[in-house]
């Protein structure tokens, strides 16, 4: 880890604290039995060791006290300097990371020339200052635990740390030993995630050792690395309430092993299993054509019925949108299905989005006010390929006995010629330029004119600038626009409405 930067993603971390009992040969073993543990799991693991330079950790007044748990606890599990060498080479011998938290300056010092690859900062150390900045000083990443630190405490810790660009995990913790299940606050774990984005969240457990169902729940909550008190129970050593033996171990690692696969990938959207893919297909409804279809025809909404079952290739109605255009590459007949084999496929969603800012644009810059929610029916009466030729957008503000839209047209757009037999308009000019053509006669018009057109009147309209009209009217008819060129009425799918196109 010479780069600093590599604290594996799934690592799991045993505990030895003073649980080697002041003897390397016990050390030595616990560490190989849990590497046999270990060596069945696809995880990273790492031993873990506390250093605390006891002659001036205790107070000169207190040291050789039995009545104090725990300097009665420290000094019956001292270890020589070159003991705890020993069980550092074992650690990285049976494959483990190092990893040792220590507890006074001194001892981060002792941390780096034995060649651990991890520092850590106990619960108690959080606030530490001095030890956080020699700490800090090391070339070591960190992992840090926050048991009983408050929300202003773990801030300051965190922008220290950030400042000085150092690599570190938090990890949630509770620091009673053991902890009961009511107390785990694995919430936490959520709440750390989300005040500190981008830092990795880690779980350090206290739990009783039989219990598996913590490790599950913080893998579920995004955990990677997670810390566990390990010991090995002999006829001369018993273990404490919080650290596991090797079979609690295991299990506990079988629990979190699982635990990753109900989880699955994480960052981004998992890919569909080919069984999955074929589930859904057998349930979803396939286009089929309600008429002869020839080669090099494009199939409309008009020409297609969906129904099941399903064939391989099928073109699905999960396929069919408003932006994608089917085109038949051979024949197809009444009753036969869409498929990948017999159309070609295109792409409009692009062509619509510039479109829609296109217009968004004329609009900011005519300052016209649109109603919250208002659909826009874009127009492109010989296929969206020739819009910016042929089209304009409407929007229909109300359509009731009386009828009011706005109509934006693009510079250099043309709407073709109609006339409407039941309809009569008035177009009123907010905007830009109207070159206007009533059966045939040409007009000019600007800002604030208004020109009505009367029932059966043909009419066409360009611009060179861009323009807003609003057209007032009697109601609207959808079977009441007459354009002179027929092609238009053959085009079906001569119009896309798009809704929640103002954001």
């Amino acid at each position: 880890m010479a780069d600093n930067t590599n604290i594996p993603e799934w690592l799991f971390i045993f505990e030895m604290a003073n649980n080697h009992m002041g003897e390397v040969d016990h050390g030595i073993r616990l560490i190989e039995e849990f590497a046999s543990v270990a060596r069945d799991f696809d995880f990273t693991f790492a031993f873990k060791m506390q250093y605390r330079a006891l002659d001036t950790f205790i107070h000169p007044d207190y040291q050789g006290r039995d009545d104090i748990k725990y300097i009665k606890r420290f000094e019956e599990t001292r270890l020589t300097r070159e003991d705890s060498r020993k069980l550092v080479d074992a650690i990285r011998g049976n494959g483990f990371v190092p990893i040792c938290t220590p507890f006074d300056e001194e001892s981060v010092d002792r941390v780096v020339e034995d060649g651990f690859d991890i520092l850590k900062i106990a619960s108690c150390s959080l606030t530490d200052w001095p030890l956080l900045e020699k700490a800090v000083a090391s070339p070591l990443p960190m992992i840090v635990s926050t048991a009983g630190s408050t929300v202003e405490e773990i801030d300051s810790v965190v922008a220290f740390l950030k400042h000085r660009n150092k690599e570190f995990i938090l990890m949630h913790c509770v620091a009673e030993y053991p902890t009961t299940n009511d107390k785990l606050q694995l919430n936490q774990i959520d709440f750390l995630r989300e005040r500190y984005e981008g830092i990795r969240v880690g779980y350090s457990t206290h739990e009783f050792p039989i219990e598996t169902l913590p490790v599950a729940v913080a893998v579920g909550k995004g955990c990677t690395v997670f810390e566990k008190h390990v010991g090995l129970p002999t006829d001369k050593y018993d273990i404490n309430g919080y650290s596991a033996d090797p079979q609690q171990a295991r299990a506990w690692l079988e629990v979190a092993k699982t635990a990753r696969a109900v989880n699955g990938v994480s960052g981004r959207r998992a890919d569909a299993t080919a069984d999955e893919r074929a589930s859904l297909l057998s349930l979803r409804r396939g286009v089929f054509v309600k008429r002869d279809i020839k080669a090099g025809e494009k199939i409309g909404n008009d020409d297609i019925f969906l129904a099941i079952p399903t064939q391989d290739g099928h073109i699905t109605a999960n396929d069919w949108s408003k932006y994608t255009v089917y085109s038949a590459t051979s024949d197809i007949k009444k009753n036969e299905p869409v498929l990948t084999s017999n159309t070609k496929r295109e792409e409009v969603r692009e062509k619509i989005w510039a479109i829609v800012q296109d217009v968004k644009s004329l609009l900011d810059r005519s300052n016209v006010v649109i109603p919250g929610e208002a659909q826009l029916e874009i127009s492109h009466h010989y296929g969206i390929d020739k819009f910016d030729e042929f089209g304009i957008t409407m929007i229909t503000v109300v359509n009731r006995e009386y009828c009011k839209k706005l109509i934006a047209v693009l510079p250099g757009q043309k709407h073709p010629e109609q006339f409407h037999n039941q309809k009569e308009e008035t177009f009123h000019v907010l905007y830009g330029d109207l070159d206007l053509s009533l059966d045939g006669e040409r007009h000019t018009y600007g800002p604030g004119d208004v020109i009505t057109v009367e029932r059966t009147v043909r009419h066409a309209f360009t611009t060179q600038t861009g323009t807003i009209l609003e057209e007032i009217s009697s109601t609207h008819y959808v079977d009441d626009s007459f354009y002179t060129d027929p092609k238009i009425a053959e085009n079906k799918d001569r119009k896309t409405f798009i809704t929640h196109w103002m954001g």
